[in-house]
């Protein structure tokens, strides 16, 4: 039996046990901890209908309900929600470790850590920005019905239709939470609402008919043999009434609102701003990095990192001959080099994905080398939709469904092909897709025997930290042929340590916009264009980006002192297996994991000798 079907089943049984055996007991705590396990994420799923249409674990076996609602985007469902975290954190810590099995322990460790992240989040409610220029219903509810809802049969159809419908009810939510958060003192900056402001008349400024949202519903029903042409067409009248009636005046209204809230608006970036800002951060850095480290000991790290890897790029430059004291502007020189830029049309861009799909499958053949576990799921290479691009970062990944109708997709956004530079594009391919994003979220997918909240529970750090580390390693492991490869390499490293710097000044130095811009371009050597968002990035999902280089350093110390400790008993390959067969996890964690490995191989190794 495969891990597919072996997950549909059980989340089949799952609802048949909540029906039958949990709908009871949902206000107290069961007996056994895995039918809480369970309980905990049948409760966070079903009140997250995008997320379940996204997961794909119940329409394998006709299971619907949830196919044609949206997620609640209300302030009040947001306190609900802490409310119910912090219940279930007490129900948790009511159980006695002591008495659980080693797997059930770690679970509970887990879920203990994220609980406590999430109540951790009440006093800061209202300090983060629902509409910003990389995400927010405004921007990530026509991404979802466009890139994850799927329309196979009339009945995926009918359900696109009645979210289109929806999609007014959850931007007033959203605007109701904007409201909410202006009388908490809390207004994005000016700049921040102007972007968003532009982003969304690009996606209104079409007559009804031509919306992506039609344009993608009439061409997915054309393709459908079980509806007939009546039927059709009155579905296309359906959206294309609810984009005209009721989705526009809903954009319309929003639009309205941050127009509002750009007359009281400045240009202050960092959370400091806030009452009690400082603590805030804190919070923001611990739940990202999952450590203790300050805001000045990650700044410090940073300054450290981006000296260290300019020395590196500094010698590769000069094994190429080229002499120089600026290494940004030697590598902005270098990025606009005829011979590693594509040509700015639509042909060239097209060849990018072909050489990005060429790149990821070279690196599927250096797997089996690395790891004793590999996915059964596969990575597919596409454009960032062009209706998303001008706000989302370089690249990003997306997470196959458990049913297995779509791969896991490395986008590239080709907004600019001068943010696509070739001797870039490895160490992008191996981040996003092998031996990086895909690798580790598609095995923690398929893990055997875990609780299902381990499968999808996110850890920026270690999501994020594996897939810098997977740069590291690619390079490590002859996937990166040419010195320029290498080159790289070393500047997307140099950019995740200017992050380090630039997040702490924003948020906890106060630095302004234009100073984090300028010394980002100053020192990583990356377009202005590319800069500048992400820059703004930080500014609206301030802490995130700080998780990369803590989690690949955290990695490699990790990695380090395990080959230290067993010498020539330590296997790279289990190594890697151990820290991915856990899922993602906080780093505190998965320290402990590495030790207790360690210690099982020291005394293997003991016995053997």
């Amino acid at each position: 039996m495969s891990w597919k079907t072996r997950i549909g089943i059980g989340m089949a049984l799952l609802l048949l046990l909540a029906v039958v055996v949990l709908h009871p007991l949902l206000r107290g705590r069961p007996r056994d901890i895995d039918h809480f396990f369970s309980r905990v994420f049948l409760e966070f799923a079903l009140e997250r209908p995008l997320m379940l249409s996204q997961l794909r674990i119940l329409e394998p076996y006709g299971l619907y309900f949830h196919a044609d609602d949206l997620d609640d985007f209300s302030l009040e469902f947001e306190r609900d929600e802490i409310r119910e975290v912090k219940r279930n954190l007490e129900l948790l810590r009511g159980y006695d470790y002591a008495e659980l099995s080693a797997a059930q322990r770690r679970s509970a460790e887990v879920l203990e850590w994220f609980f406590a992240m999430q109540a951790g989040r009440e006093p800061f409610l209202l300090y983060d920005y629902p509409v910003n220029q990389m995400n927010g219903a405004q921007k990530g509810l026509p991404d979802f019905l466009i890139n994850i809802h799927q329309i196979a049969d009339e009945r995926d159809a009918e359900n696109y239709a009645t979210r289109v419908e929806k999609l007014a009810t959850a931007l007033d939510q959203v605007i109701g939470g904007l409201d909410g958060r202006r009388e908490a003192g809390n207004v994005p900056p000016r700049f921040v609402l102007g972007r968003v402001r532009a982003e969304m008349q690009g996606l209104v400024d079409v007559p009804a008919e031509e919306h992506v949202l039609v344009a993608h519903f009439e061409r997915s029903v054309s393709e459908l043999d079980d509806i007939d042409d009546a039927r059709r067409a009155e579905l296309n009248d359906r959206v294309r009434s609810a984009v005209s009636d009721s989705v526009y005046p809903a954009y319309a209204r929003l639009d309205a609102k941050l127009a509002e809230l750009e007359q009281v608006a400045t240009n202050d970036a960092g959370v400091w701003k806030f009452p009690n800002g400082e603590a805030y951060y804190e919070w923001l850095l611990r739940r990202h990095t999952t450590t203790a480290l300050t805001a000045e000991e990650i700044h410090q790290i940073g300054l450290a990192e981006v000296a260290r890897i300019q020395e590196q790029i500094r010698e590769i430059l000069v094994g190429q001959g080229i002499e120089t004291d600026d290494v940004g502007a030697a590598l902005a020189a270098l990025a606009q080099h005829p011979s590693f830029r594509y040509a700015d049309d639509e042909q060239a861009r097209e060849q990018l994905l072909q050489d990005y799909s060429s790149i990821v499958e070279e690196a599927r053949q250096h797997m089996p080398e690395l790891f004793g576990r590999l996915p059964e799921a596969a990575v597919r290479v596409e454009r960032v939709p062009e209706f998303l691009q001008a706000g989302a970062g370089g690249a990003y990944y997306q997470r196959p469904p458990f049913d297995a109708s779509k791969p896991g997709i490395f986008y590239v956004n080709l907004r600019n092909v001068s943010e696509n530079p070739r001797f870039r594009m490895r160490t992008l391919a191996h981040h996003e897709a092998l031996p990086g994003h895909h690798l580790q979220i598609a095995l923690a997918m398929e893990m055997p025997d875990a609780p299902f909240f381990r499968r999808i529970l996110p850890f920026t750090a270690f999501s994020e930290g594996w897939a810098l580390y997977a740069e590291r390693l690619a390079a490590e492991s002859g996937m990166l042929p040419t010195a320029w490869d290498e080159l790289g390499m070393l500047m997307d490293e140099l950019f995740r340590a200017a992050r380090l710097v630039v997040d702490t000044g924003i948020h906890a130095k106060r630095w302004t916009r234009e100073q984090a811009i300028q010394y980002m371009f100053d020192n990583t050597g990356k377009p202005a264009s590319e800069v500048v968002s992400e820059v703004d990035r930080y500014i609206v999902m301030p802490g995130q980006a700080t998780a990369y280089k803590i989690g690949q350093l955290q990695i490699l110390a990790f990695r380090e002192r395990a080959k230290q400790k067993l010498g020539d008993a330590f296997d790279l390959r289990d190594f890697h297996d151990v820290v991915l067969g856990q899922g993602a996890v906080p780093l505190e964690v998965l320290e402990a994991v590495v030790d207790e490995w360690v210690e099982s191989r020291a005394r293997a190794a003991g016995a053997s000798s």
